[in-house]
């Protein structure tokens, strides 16, 4: 369930900023054609900063409907209050989702007692499985190896995607929690060196407009056939790192406009639209990965 490809799915605006229910649709529809494992819904990339919680339930609950049944939906419940955290999770239980991506608490820059206590009474408040997610150069704070550790042993907390860009830590968390707790990349520039130290997939920005390639990168090393994986990843490669050429998800809404998945790359203060020096580089790579 936790495995391969899932995408930190967008959230399309229309020009007034409100939720554009047509063009996420049609997301959903060319995740399901093009072999994504997985949706997360309302994710950092789902510009869950800037949905009000109703909006931030609605998202959801549109998506698994969409879904239908025919690719599993994960809801972003991450928030930096353990209370709201766990308001988030119960208002999803009843969606169809299949588990909750719940971010490090943000700001606040709690211990690692703190971040423990903190993921542990959110998974005692609910039985859908939990994804931890530690991604520092957003949050500001750090969820050591150690404490994955911990956490690992409550019963459904099953996952953690990992956004630092730290290959080492790949080793020494698996050696930490075994083999059955899925290890997932959050960074789209090192997923394969990754998967290769012994990762289980990837929650891609990426996929959102190269759904195909990223599913099929990742089945490929499953299948050990490396080679094959590295040439597809290769023709990638630009494409993961000027999707963040300015902070996502500026650059992939820009993108699934460009190449039709949505209507318009609108997003809400302060998030702004990507600036025209930017637009050539991500064009560009767009090209060189033949989605254009």
């Amino acid at each position: 369930m936790f495995t391969g490809s899932i995408v930190a799915l967008v959230t399309p605006m229309d020009v007034k900023g409100n939720v554009d229910r047509v063009s996420l649709k049609k997301l959903v529809e060319y995740h399901i054609a093009s072999g994504t494992s997985a949706i997360v819904s309302v994710g950092t990339t789902g510009e869950s900063a800037t949905l009000d919680h109703k909006e931030h339930i609605d998202v959801i609950k549109q998506t698994v409907e969409y879904a239908a049944g025919r690719i599993n939906v994960i809801a972003g419940t991450g928030a930096n209050a353990t209370a709201e955290a766990i308001l988030l999770t119960k208002q999803v239980e009843k969606l169809g989702v299949v588990g909750c991506l719940t971010v490090t608490p943000y700001y606040n820059k709690p211990t690692q007692e703190g971040l423990y206590q903190h993921f542990k009474v959110i998974a005692e408040n609910t039985s859908l499985p939990q994804i931890l997610y530690n991604v520092p150069g957003r949050t500001g704070c750090d969820l050591k190896p150690e404490t994955v550790a911990k956490l690992a042993k409550i019963s459904n907390i099953v996952a953690l995607k990992d956004a630092t860009s730290d290959l080492a830590r790949v080793y020494k968390t698996r050696k930490l929690v075994g083999d059955d707790f899925k290890l997932l990349s959050g960074d789209d520039v090192t997923f394969f060196e990754f998967m290769l130290l012994g990762g289980d997939g990837i929650i891609s920005v990426s996929a959102n407009v190269a759904a195909r390639e990223m599913a099929r990168i990742c089945q490929l090393i499953t299948a050990k056939r490396i080679k094959e994986a590295r040439k597809i990843n290769d023709t990638l490669d630009l494409l993961h790192n000027k999707l963040f050429i300015e902070p996502n998800p500026i650059p992939v809404k820009w993108a699934c406009e460009k190449i039709g998945l949505i209507q318009n790359s609108t997003m809400r203060l302060p998030m702004t639209p990507l600036t025209n020096s930017s637009i050539p580089e991500v064009e560009k790579a767009l090209k060189l990965a033949k989605l254009l």
